[in-house]
C-alpha cells in the first residue's frame, strides 16, 4: 500500500530516528510519492518542533543546573501528549522539557518577549544590506505547530509563539549577504573570470525553508549551487582530459531581447570499484547543539551509507570535537565494518563546540596516514556552530587553507536548523579544496554519499578556473548569473598558485551568462570618457567573426602544480529557447527561480508560472524524482510569495 497517513505512528518513529534502517529506507521511498505530501509535511513538523523543544530544554538546563533527569521523568509520567496522536517516548520527554521551560522560566512567554524587545535587531530576512543574514523556517515557532503538540495555550504562550519568524530570539542561523552580479559593458570589461563551484548545499537548504512554510533569506539562495544540484547530460570527456566542455546559446526566457549563454562541464565518470584507495577522516561535531534528531542521529545514518561502500583498500579514522577534541577511532581498514560502525554508534552529543581543535587533529591524522595517489580527505559533519577556540570565520578559513596545502581535500556536510552557520561552512569548503552539501534527510544523504559518491569523494581536477572573453563586435554587455563569491581577477587565471574549485568524478558544472547583443537597447551605468587613452576597439578579425565569446578553462591534476588549458570559441546561431535542449531549458528555469527567490532586479519578466512551465517542459527522464520535486518547490514558493504580498 503506497498511501501514508499523516497521523501514522511510524512517522514519529521515523522523524525521531527510531526506525531501523530497512524500515526507514522503505518509508523514505514512500514519502517521495505525490500522494504522501501531507505525511511528508507531518515529518517536517515533528522535526521542527522537536528541534525547538530540544533547544529550549538545553538553554533552561544551562540556566538551572538542578533541573535533572529525575524531575523530567516525573513530569513525563504526570503529563500526557495531545489526544488522538501517538508520540514516541523521546518526544514526550521533549514535551515535558518544554513544560518545565514554560513553567520555570517563561522562555516561551513573557521572559522571551522581554529579551526580544531589548535585544538589538541584527537579522535580515529580506536580503537587505547587512553582512550577515539570519533566518528561521517560518513554521518552527508558529502557534499552530506547537498547539498540535499539546504545548501551546493562548494564556501561556500565544503572544510569543505567534511572533513572526524573524522575531525568534533562539534562532542564530547566519548567511552571507550576496549582491547579485551586475551587467558589465564589454568595451570596459572584456574578460570575466571565476572559479567553478560544484557545491549543492544551497538548493537542499532552500528546500528545507520552503517545506517549512517559509521563504528563504536571500543569502541562502546561491543560484549556481541550485543549478548544479541537478545532473545534466553533457558528453563524457575524450582523450586524457578529465572533463568535457559544452557551450551554446539560446533566448533568455525572462528577457527575450537578451541571449543566454551556457557553459557546461562534465567530469569523467570513474566506476566506484576502480577508484583510488581512500584515506578518510570523519571529523564529527558532537557538541550539545547536535543532539536534535535532524543532526547527530541523521548524521550517523548518513555516514553509515558511505561506510557500507568501503572495502579493504580504504582507511577510516574518526575524530570528534565538543568542549575538546579526541580520536575515537584510529585509522582502520575499511572492511572492518563492525569496529567502525560501533565507534560511530557510540557517539553522543554534549558540550560546547571547539571546532578548531578538531580540525587540527583531523588533518594531523589524515597526514599521518597519507596515501600517495589516493583519495586523502577530511569529512567534516557539523551545523557549523563553532563557539570555543578559534571561532571567527577569517581565522577558521586561514586554518583550513594551511591544512589543505598538505594534499588533503575537504568534504563539508551540513546538518540541522535553528543555529545553522551556512556562511562559515561554505567558506571552509571553498578554501579547503573541497565541496559542500546540506543533508536534510536520509534521501539527501543517499544522493550525496551513495549516488554521487564518486563526485563527492574523488577529485579528478583541482583549481579549475573559467575565463570568458567577449567579442565587442557582437556583445554590448553581459552578466554572470551566480558565482558572486567565486569571482577572480583576470590576472588570477594564469596564476597557478591561486586557489579555485575542484571537480569530482561524474560531476556536472553549469554556468550561465545573460548577454546583451549589439543593437539591442541597453542602458548601462557606464563610465566617464577616458582622458589619457581611448578604449580598445575591436580588431578587424573580431568584427568579421560570428563568435560571441571564447571560453578558456585552466585546471590542475589532483596531485599536480602546473595548470593545463582548454579553449573553445562559442558562436550564437540565433536559436530560440524552444529549440534548446531540455537540460538548457531546465537550467534556465532554476536560474529564474533563484532570481525570483532573491527578488533580483534582473528577474525581468520571470514569474513562478513561467518557471513551472519551463521546468515541466524540460523534465525529461527523471529517475530519482529530483526535477519533479523542483516543480513542487516552485508551487510552494509561489504560494508563500502570494501570502507575503
Amino acid at each position: 500500500m503506497n498511501k501514508v497517513e499523516a497521523d501514522e505512528r511510524r512517522l514519529t518513529d521515523y522523524a525521531m530516528g527510531e526506525l531501523d534502517a530497512p524500515a526507514a529506507e522503505e518509508l523514505e521511498q514512500l514519502l517521495q510519492r505525490p500522494e504522501n505530501a501531507d505525511a511528508r509535511d507531518a515529518v517536517e513538523e515533528i522535526r521542527r518542533v522537536a528541534a525547538l523543544l530540544s533547544t529550549a530544554y538545553r538553554e533552561e538546563v544551562a540556566r538551572t543546573p538542578d533541573l535533572g533527569q529525575a524531575r523530567l521523568e516525573r513530569l513525563a509520567g504526570s503529563r500526557g501528549p495531545a489526544k488522538g496522536r501517538w508520540w514516541s517516548r523521546r518526544l514526550v520527554l521533549a514535551w515535558s522539557a518544554a513544560a518545565v521551560v514554560v513553567a520555570g522560566a517563561g522562555l516561551l512567554g513573557y521572559g522571551y518577549l522581554e529579551r526580544e524587545r531589548s535585544a538589538p535587531r541584527t537579522d535580515n530576512l529580506a536580503g537587505g544590506e547587512g553582512d550577515i543574514e539570519q533566518a528561521v523556517p517560518g513554521g518552527m515557532y508558529s502557534h499552530k505547530n506547537l498547539k498540535s503538540f499539546g504545548l501551546a495555550t493562548a494564556a501561556d504562550t500565544g503572544a510569543a509563539l505567534n511572533t513572526r519568524p524573524r522575531d525568534a530570539a533562539m534562532n542564530t542561523e547566519s548567511y552571507d549577504y550576496v549582491r547579485g552580479n551586475d551587467f558589465l559593458e564589454v568595451v570596459h570589461n572584456p574578460l570575466s573570470t571565476f572559479s567553478i563551484d560544484v557545491d549543492s548545499a544551497s538548493y537542499a537548504n532552500v528546500r528545507r525553508f520552503l517545506r517549512s512554510g517559509c521563504l528563504p533569506p536571500a543569502g541562502a539562495v546561491r543560484i549556481e549551487e541550485m543549478i548544479n544540484y541537478f545532473d545534466y547530460r553533457y558528453p563524457q570527456p575524450s582523450g586524457d582530459r578529465p572533463f568535457s566542455v559544452t557551450a551554446d546559446v539560446a533566448e533568455a526566457p525572462w528577457n527575450p531581447g537578451h541571449r543566454l549563454a551556457r557553459i557546461g562541464i562534465k567530469g569523467r565518470e570513474i566506476p566506484w570499484d576502480e577508484r583510488s584507495p581512500g584515506n578518510l577522516v570523519f571529523l564529527i561535531d558532537v557538541s550539545g547543539s547536535m543532539e536534535s534528531p535532524n543532526k547527530l542521529p541523521l548524521l550517523k545514518k548518513a555516514l553509515r551509507l558511505l561506510l557500507e561502500r568501503l572495502d579493504e583498500r580504504d582507511r577510516v579514522a574518526m575524530v570528534v570535537y565538543a568542549g575538546a577534541s579526541g580520536l575515537v577511532l584510529d585509522s582502520t581498514p575499511g572492511n572492518e565494518q563492525g569496529k567502525i560502525l560501533a565507534a560511530l554508534e557510540r557517539l553522543r552529543a554534549g558540550g560546547s563546540t571547539h571546532g578548531s581543535a578538531g580540525i587540527r587533529l583531523a588533518y594531523e591524522v589524515a597526514a599521518r596516514n597519507l596515501i600517495r595517489g589516493g583519495n586523502n580527505r577530511v569529512i567534516l559533519a557539523t551545523d557549523g556552530d563553532f563557539n570555543v577556540g578559534v571561532t571567527d570565520q577569517g581565522s577558521l578559513v586561514r586554518l583550513i587553507e594551511r591544512q589543505a596545502a598538505g594534499g588533503v581535500f575537504l568534504t563539508v556536510l551540513g546538518f540541522g536548523m535553528g543555529n545553522y552557520k551556512d556562511s562559515t561552512l561554505e567558506k571552509l569548503a571553498d578554501h579547503g579544496n573541497g565541496n559542500y552539501a546540506y543533508i536534510d534527510s536520509l534521501r539527501e544523504a543517499r544522493k550525496v554519499l551513495v549516488r554521487q559518491a564518486g563526485g563527492t569523494m574523488m577529485t579528478i581536477a583541482k583549481d579549475v578556473k573559467i575565463q570568458v572573453e567577449f567579442n565587442p563586435a557582437r556583445v554590448q554587455a553581459y552578466r554572470l548569473i551566480g558565482y558572486e563569491n567565486r569571482l577572480l581577477a583576470a590576472e588570477d587565471f594564469n596564476d597557478d598558485t591561486k586557489d579555485a574549485g575542484e571537480i569530482g568524478s561524474g560531476h556536472t558544472v553549469t554556468a550561465l551568462y545573460e548577454v546583451v547583443p549589439v543593437g539591442v537597447c541597453f542602458h548601462g551605468r557606464g563610465v566617464d570618457p577616458l582622458k589619457y587613452q581611448r578604449p580598445a576597439r575591436a580588431a578587424a578579425p573580431a568584427e568579421g567573426s560570428d563568435e560571441i565569446m571564447t571560453v578558456k578553462i585552466r585546471y590542475q591534476e589532483p596531485d599536480g602544480g602546473t595548470s593545463r588549458l582548454i579553449e573553445r570559441p562559442v558562436v550564437d546561431s540565433g536559436g530560440s529557447l524552444r529549440s534548446a535542449d531540455p537540460d538548457f531549458r531546465f537550467a534556465a528555469a532554476v536560474a529564474a527561480f533563484g532570481m525570483l527567490l532573491r527578488d533580483s532586479q534582473f528577474k525581468g519578466k520571470a514569474t513562478f508560472g513561467l518557471v513551472e512551465d519551463l521546468a515541466a517542459s524540460a523534465r525529461g527522464r527523471d529517475p530519482h524524482g529530483y526535477r519533479a520535486e523542483f516543480e513542487e518547490l516552485v508551487e510552494r514558493a509561489a504560494s508563500l510569495w502570494r501570502q507575503r504580498r
